[in-house]
Formats: C-alpha cells, structure tokens, sequence
C-alpha cells in the first residue's frame, strides 16, 4: 500500500492510501525520495482556477472546447518534480538496476511503476545531490524559454519573476552570456537573484522598470524579456520594457482576463513579438535538436558541472504527509516560500 497526495476539492489537499502496482516484465519500480510542489501549476490545479477544470481540451484540435472538463476532482498525484530510487526490477530487467536513482515526472505520490527504457532515460548523474533530480522538469521550462530568447553575447535580458523557474531562467540567460536583470516584488527574492548572477534587480512597486532598464540600455529597451511569474501586469511591463521591434517571451502560467495588459500602447508601436513558450514544444528552428529529455538532461548536468545552481531555492522540506499544509501555505502566503519539497524517506 502506498500513498499519495489528492486534491479533494478546490483548496483542500489530504493524503491517501492507494494500491501498489505490481511490477510487470520490462518494468521497474521506483520508490519515492522527494517530490517538488510547482508553486505556480500545481496551485491552478488546487485552487480549481486551472482551464483544464471548466473546459475539455481537444488535443488533436489544439483548442480547449466548451462541455465537459477535461479534469475534476478528486484529482491523485498532480506533480512533474520528481526523483527516486530502483527498489525492484521485473522479468528482462538487469538487477544490477536496483539502487540507482531516477528523475521523472510520476506526481506525489510513494511509488511508481515505469517501463525499463523510460526510466534508463531519466538515470541521475552520477554523484548528483538527489535532491537536484526534481528540478529535472522545471529545468527545462525554463530552458525552454531562454532557448526561445534566442540570447546573444552582451544583449540585455529583463527577467520578470524569481521564483523557482524565473530564477533558473536568469541563470541560464547569463550563461548564454547576456546581462540578467530580475524583477521581482519580494526583497528576498530579488536578494536571491542577485547572489546566484543577477546585475541588477528591480521592484516594480517602487520602480519604473521600462525607464531604469532604458537608463541601463541608452533609451533603447531590453534586447528580450522573459516573463515567467504568470502576472497580467508583468506581461505588460514586459512588453513596455522591450526594444523596438524585439520579443517578449512569455512562460508565466495566466489565469482569468488579461486585463491590464494595453496591447494598443508599446506593444502597437513598438512593434513587439509575444511568444508562447510551452513544455509541449520547443522552437520550431530548433526542435530537430532539442526536446523535453534533451532539456531535462541538460539542465541536470549544468547542476552536475557546477554551472546552475538549484539547491539554492529550496526553502522548505517537509514530510509528504504534510503536504495538506504545505499546499495551503504556498496558496495563502506565497511569500514565505520558493522551493517547497516533500520528503518521503520518512514513511519509507
């Protein structure tokens, strides 16, 4: 018997048993170290604001349609930050598997059954905090996004958003070599931001981030922006705070009408691009190249070399059976934490 985390109805989490699958030939299973809450999809999912919930989406269409929802409660195991350890193999499984540690995306949830070849695609690297291995996901979301930036060498890159995957995109921004400015409304978040790299953080309660980031640039605007906290309002500063006929990236998960956003000011004259940037694809320029595992994988071995630092945002760590309160924390005071994990070592 294992256990999992359920979201019994808007804003009410509890864990529960469920049945352990058995392990099939080809097939291995994992038992769970830690999981990551996504403070910015899973909270969609539990507070019911989520589109998935009041609308069906048409996957062969691409259009979410009028009718029945395509998810609705109880909802088991929502979650895509996951690592654990090979506890047993089936039938054609080399034993020799048992032991070593798995990223992947399986939810909150005690244990999991996974096919061989999916699972030898997701091994931890060798010598890896396993801890790391939750941000496997959320890695590549903000890969993703500083792929589809397209970021040159000396170019001024506005990042709006230090959480968990604003922070990741800020660092992979300066790695691609540009100069990062985070914005942010939490002081120590933007405290974050500029010990892991930024050079410069900005308060758009106190600051005029368009004029301090043309001040930066002689008057000519951010080469790119990257919108990654799902704010309405950072979306339109985003698009203030751009150059002339550049591009606005947006990764921020928006839920209800986007009304502060004026798309007949800056947007209109400065001719701005806005682009989608979702874990479901990848650049249509690059995607003979790259993809979600690509991503995922390279994310993990720029923490391995040294190069992302990811441990740094994790600001809780709490037994899995405490998630009902970790949930309601991350919905009611967002403020006091980043990087929530649950631990499963305990229950084990």
């Amino acid at each position: 018997m294992g256990r999992l985390v359920r979201f019994t109805s808007p804003g009410l989490a509890e864990v529960v048993d469920f049945e352990d699958a058995p392990v099939g030939a080809g097939e291995v299973r994992l038992e769970t170290l830690y999981s990551g809450i996504s403070a910015g999809t899973e909270l969609t999912a539990y507070r019911g604001s989520n589109p998935y919930f009041n609308s069906e989406w048409d996957a062969r269409r691409r259009l979410f349609v009028p009718g029945d929802s395509t998810h609705s409660y109880p909802l088991d195991a929502w979650g895509y930050e996951e690592v654990g350890t090979i506890t047993a193999v089936g039938d054609g499984v080399d034993t020799g598997l048992i032991g070593r540690l798995v990223w992947g995306t399986w939810g909150h949830r005690s244990s999991v059954v996974r096919p061989m070849p999916w699972v030898m695609d997701r091994l931890m690297p060798d010598g890896l905090d396993p801890v790391a291995g939750i941000f496997a996901k959320i890695g590549a979301i903000a890969l993703n996004a500083v792929l589809d930036a397209d970021i040159h060498v000396g170019e001024t890159v506005v990042v709006f958003g230090a959480g968990v995957p604003g922070q990741i995109v800020a660092q992979l921004a300066r790695l691609n070599g540009g100069r990062v400015v985070s914005v942010d409304l939490l002081p120590g978040r933007r405290e974050l931001a500029e010990r892991l790299g930024a050079s410069l953080t900005l308060d758009p309660a106190a600051d005029d981030v368009a004029e301090r980031v043309r001040q930066l640039t002689e008057n000519r605007g951010a080469d790119v922006t990257i919108e990654m906290s799902g704010s309405y309002h950072a979306l339109h500063e985003a698009v203030r705070t751009a150059a002339y006929s550049s591009r606005v990236i947006v990764g921020g998960f928006f839920q209800g009408a986007a009304t502060p956003v004026q798309l007949g000011n800056e947007f209109h004259h400065n001719r701005i691009s806005i682009i989608g940037s979702q874990i479901s694809g990848v650049s249509p320029a690059l995607q003979h190249r790259w993809n979600e595992l690509r991503m995922s994988t390279t994310a993990l071995r720029l923490v391995s070399d040294g190069q992302l630092d990811v441990t740094s945002l994790i600001t809780h760590t709490m037994p899995a059976e405490d998630a009902p309160a970790a949930f309601k924390m991350l919905d009611a005071s967002p403020e006091d934490a980043l990087q929530v994990v649950l631990d499963y070592r305990a229950a084990s």
